[in-house]
């Protein structure tokens, strides 16, 4: 099968496509042609070293944590649920030993996979489980009752929009910061105010919740210059590690619970990716597609991520 994968960190030069073995189901797993795999921020950093995520030996390490396409095998003790021929998503986590969702065929236990939204493409189906479900696991993380005010940052981005969706489907109300360009996106996703972003972005938050907002997602990693938009008692969802010492004592003066966000939580968790397909169904979620790339071109893909300013996800299509 064809891949698109790394022998080197490096740039986005150093994606290729590679042939590897065509995997196959075992017990109580699925196989998936994939169509779409989605390129993620976490995708660049793989690819330039920066995680946990290592080359092994000779072999290409293969990006990748978001898959959409067609199960066409499946393995003994599977329930039934998914047959062959079902359209399905799944996110994938590039630790494990077959490495990440770039590739023509995945196989993943049944649990870690559910039926795409009905009625949408491979190419946007590949856009909500790794985003979705960082959103949905930084909500959890903030345990908040219905009703309550919370803040989004890099709302126009694909997490912080998923996280203005999902804060607005639980009952929330939302405030949400953006760029000039970004402000009317950032209103049709559900926003109920949007802010400018930006130095003194807390301030501005402040003029719409002047108590402070009970919760704020940090999407954009302000970090500290969030924080004096947050009441005291309030909570911060921070989306890559926990706070360093210094934003933690911050958030200790003013009793601000610090909870982060760490999506492989949820590695297959059924009940979390089928509530996210059930939302893109009902029209909750809007799934967003920047662009279309073929395996040979995904460096192109990654360099454009990387440029900044990419409202959707790329996507590699198979």
């Amino acid at each position: 099968m064809r891949a698109v994968g790394l022998l080197r960190y490096g740039g986005p030069e150093v994606l290729r496509v590679v042939e590897l073995p065509t995997p196959h189901a075992g017990p109580g797993e699925v196989r998936i042609r994939v169509r779409a795999a989605a390129v993620n921020p976490a995708d660049t950093l793989i690819r330039a070293g920066m995680t946990p995520v290592r080359l092994r030996g000779g072999d290409p390490l293969l990006p990748g944590q978001d898959i959409a396409g067609i199960i066409d095998e499946v393995g003994s003790g599977v329930s039934g649920a998914l047959a062959p021929g079902d359209l399905v998503m799944a996110m994938v986590n590039p630790t494990r030993e077959a490495g990440g969702g770039y590739a023509e065929w995945v196989v993943l236990p049944e649990s870690w996979v559910v039926p795409a939204p009905a009625g949408v493409s491979p190419a946007e189906a590949a856009t909500l489980p790794l985003n979705g479900l960082t959103a949905l696991h930084a909500l959890d993380q903030l345990r908040l009752s219905s009703g309550r005010t919370l803040a989004v940052t890099g709302a126009a981005g694909a997490v912080g929009g998923y996280a203005v969706q999902l804060a607005k489907a639980a009952g929330h109300r939302v405030l949400a910061d953006a760029a000039p360009g970004d402000a009317e996106l950032v209103a049709a996703l559900g926003a109920d105010v949007t802010v400018a972003r930006g130095p003194g972005v807390a301030d501005r938050f402040r003029e719409y919740a002047p108590d402070g907002v009970d919760a704020a997602v940090d999407a954009a990693l302000l970090g500290s210059a969030l924080l004096p938009a947050v009441r005291a008692g309030g909570a911060v969802a921070l989306l890559r590690g926990g706070p360093d010492p210094a934003l933690r004592a911050q958030a200790d003066q003013r009793r601000i619970d610090m909870v982060s966000a760490y999506v492989h939580e949820y590695d297959g968790r059924r009940d979390k990716l089928d509530l996210l397909r059930r939302l893109a169904e009902e029209g909750a979620l809007t799934l967003r597609v920047a662009g279309r790339f073929p395996p040979e071109e995904a460096a192109r893909a990654h360099q454009l991520l990387e440029a900044g300013g990419v409202r959707g996800r790329l996507v590699i299509e198979f």
